[in-house]
């Protein structure tokens, strides 16, 4: 009987450890990097204040910056994703008239301006985590800062004057899909869309002159990274 309950604990603690050894071998923490191609789909008001005539607005360029992600395995198919990128210089372009007084505006870069926006994003994996290529969904929340903000000689031109500009601060929503490839032992590769909704008051001074507006960029991101699990 000693015997029987013996090897019992012995083959219990054994699964026991196979266990934990299993559990341990999983690779908790994966970090990506490689590149996003940014599209804006930007809305903005148009730009109020004096000696502005109706139908001034802005447009920004589409950008391509560097992809920089840490993930956190919560569950086998459970992931928490901090994601950011190297802040990128995204240049503002007039749009509505062709011209302001006698200075051309529509289709014109008057500034520039750059971002930062780390995102959280809660991403279900589908299929078993043995699985090479792992499709995913996901949801979060971003929050970008506007900084550097800048006006050209050709902007100052066209708004009368040396000027100043703010953007405020946006939290919004974000979504996303794509797929993970696991090629080799802690290697693998991202391939992912996400959209997000970003929108900010812009504020410019102009020698005291004040004009306003409200930007929604509403960005749409293609990432392709390679990620080290760990």
């Amino acid at each position: 009987m000693k015997t029987t309950t013996s090897i019992a604990s012995l083959g219990a603690a054994l699964a026991l450890l196979a266990f934990s050894t299993g559990a341990q071998a999983q690779d908790s923490n994966t970090a990506r990097i490689g590149a996003e191609a940014v599209f804006y789909h930007t809305a903005a008001d148009d730009v109020s204040g004096p000696f502005v005539p109706p139908g001034v607005s802005a447009d920004v360029g589409n950008v391509q910056t560097v992809y920089l992600a840490y993930l956190r395995r919560l569950t086998s198919h459970l992931d928490l994703e901090l994601a950011a990128g190297v802040p990128p210089k995204t240049d503002t372009i007039g749009k509505g008239p062709a011209a302001l007084g006698s200075a051309p505006w529509n289709g014109v870069t008057v500034g520039t301006v750059k971002w930062l926006s780390p995102t959280v994003l809660l991403e279900y994996s589908f299929f078993d985590e043995s699985a090479a290529l792992r499709p995913f969904v996901g949801v979060g929340i971003n929050f970008t800062h506007f900084y550097d903000r800048q006006i050209n000689a050709a902007g100052q031109a066209a708004l009368g004057g040396p000027t100043y500009v703010t953007l405020s601060n946006s939290i919004g929503p974000v979504g996303t899909f794509g797929a993970v490839y696991h090629f080799m032992h802690h290697w693998s590769l991202d391939l992912s869309f996400s959209a997000a909704e970003i929108g900010s008051h812009l504020d410019t001074n102009t020698n005291g002159i004040v004009r306003k507006s409200y930007v929604s960029f509403n960005p749409q991101v293609v990432v392709f990274a390679v990620g080290y699990s760990f």
